[in-house]
C-alpha cells in the first residue's frame, strides 16, 4: 500500500510539473511586447457602423464597413464556432472594402457582444438553421438584399443554410475549411488519436487561465497559436485580447458546446447542395486536422459548378500561408 502511494505522489508530482513547465515555448519577446501593450492605449478594432439586429429574442451584434470609392456589393463574414466578429482578422475585413465592397461582419449568439443564450437547453438545442436567421435579420436590419457570403468552419456551415434555405439572398458563396456535414461516417473526421493530443498540448496552456489575470490571459491565446503552429503577431494579438477583455464581453466557452450541438442536430446538407444554383470558391487546407481536406472535396462534388483552391500543407487556420493569393482568388471570385 506505501508502494502504491508513493507512485501515486510521483505520478501526480510528474503531472503538476508537465502542466507547469510544459507546453509551447512563447517567443522571447512575448512578455516585453505584452507589458507595452498593457500601458499603452488600444487601437480602434471596430472601425465601421455598429448596431444591433433582433432574432428570436436575441440581440445580434454586427459591424458595417463600406468602401471610399463605389459599391460593388455586399460580403457577409460568417466567423467559426464559438468565434465572434473579432475572429477575422482586420487585414482580411478590410481587404473587401479596399476591393469597393461593402463589408458586414456579425458576433454569434452566444459570443461577443451579442446575446448569450443563458437558457439553453441541450435537450432541445437551436440549430444551424436558427443561426443562419440570426445572419439574415443582420442583412435585413441594414436593409441589404443580397449579399457574397463568406464562412470559415462553422461560418461555412450557417452560409450553406442561408444559400439552401434562401438562395436569392445569396450573390455567392465562399467556403473556407468547412462540410457539408461534420458527422458523415464515410469521411475521416477529428480522430480520437488527434483529439486526446490536442488535449495534452492544450493542458499546459490552461494554467494561464487558472492563474489569471490580462497578460496571463493573453499568454493563453498566444500558446494556443504557437501550438497549432499559426504564425503570431504578439502585438496584434495582445490587443486583440485586451481589447475583448476590456471592450466587450469576453470569451464564452459555453457557446462551443451550444455551436457544436447546432451542427449534431442539424445533420446533412448533401441532398440539398446537390440542387444548389449559387456560385461557390471552396478553399479547403490539405493537413486540415478538424474537417480534413475530403470534406472540402466532398463539397467541390457535390455542388454544381463549384470552383475549389486546396492549399498545400494548410491546416484548420486562418490567416492561411500565402494569404495575399487566397484574397486575390477570392476577391476574382466575387467579382466573376
Amino acid at each position: 500500500m506505501t508502494y502504491i502511494l508513493l507512485l501515486l505522489l510521483i505520478l501526480i508530482g510528474l503531472f503538476a510539473t508537465y502542466i507547469i513547465f510544459g507546453g509551447p515555448k512563447l517567443p522571447s519577446d512575448t512578455d516585453v511586447i505584452i507589458d507595452g501593450v498593457l500601458k499603452g492605449e488600444l487601437p480602434r478594432l471596430i472601425q465601421g457602423k455598429t448596431g444591433f439586429a433582433l432574432w428570436d429574442g436575441l440581440q445580434i451584434w454586427y459591424e458595417d464597413i463600406s468602401p471610399l470609392g463605389e459599391t460593388k456589393g455586399v460580403v457577409l463574414l460568417n466567423a467559426s464556432m464559438a468565434a465572434d466578429a473579432l475572429a477575422w482578422p482586420l487585414e482580411f475585413v478590410r481587404m473587401f472594402a479596399d476591393a469597393g465592397y461593402r463589408v458586414i461582419r456579425y458576433d454569434h449568439r452566444g459570443t461577443g457582444v451579442s446575446d448569450w443564450v443563458e437558457s439553453w437547453d441541450s435537450k432541445h438545442p437551436y440549430s444551424l438553421t436558427d443561426m443562419a436567421n440570426d445572419a439574415i435579420a443582420v442583412l435585413d436590419a441594414q436593409d441589404v438584399k443580397r449579399a457574397h457570403l463568406v464562412g470559415m468552419s462553422l461560418g461555412g456551415m450557417v452560409a450553406q443554410e442561408i444559400a439552401i434555405h434562401n438562395p436569392e439572398r445569396v450573390s455567392s458563396l465562399t467556403l473556407m475549411s468547412t462540410t457539408g456535414y461534420a458527422g458523415d461516417p464515410q469521411l475521416l473526421g477529428l480522430s480520437s488519436r488527434y483529439f486526446f493530443t490536442v488535449i495534452a498540448q492544450n493542458l499546459p496552456i490552461l494554467k494561464y487561465r487558472l492563474i489569471g489575470g490580462e497578460k496571463n490571459l493573453i499568454k493563453e491565446r498566444i500558446a494556443k497559436m504557437v501550438s497549432a503552429g499559426m504564425g503570431v503577431d504578439i502585438q496584434k494579438t495582445a490587443e486583440g485580447v485586451l481589447y475583448d477583455l476590456r471592450e466587450r464581453k469576453g470569451i464564452n466557452f459555453k457557446a462551443l458546446l451550444q455551436h457544436r450541438a447546432a451542427t449534431d442536430i442539424s445533420g446533412s446538407h448533401y441532398e440539398s447542395l446537390k440542387m444548389l444554383a449559387v456560385r461557390t470558391l471552396i478553399i479547403h487546407g490539405t493537413d486540415d486536422k478538424i474537417f480534413p481536406v475530403e470534406h472540402g472535396r466532398r463539397l467541390a462534388e457535390l455542388i454544381p459548378g463549384a470552383e475549389a483552391l486546396w492549399l498545400e500543407g494548410a491546416g484548420h487556420v486562418l490567416p492561411y500561408p500565402d494569404m495575399e493569393s487566397v484574397n486575390a482568388r477570392i476577391i476574382a471570385h466575387l467579382g466573376r
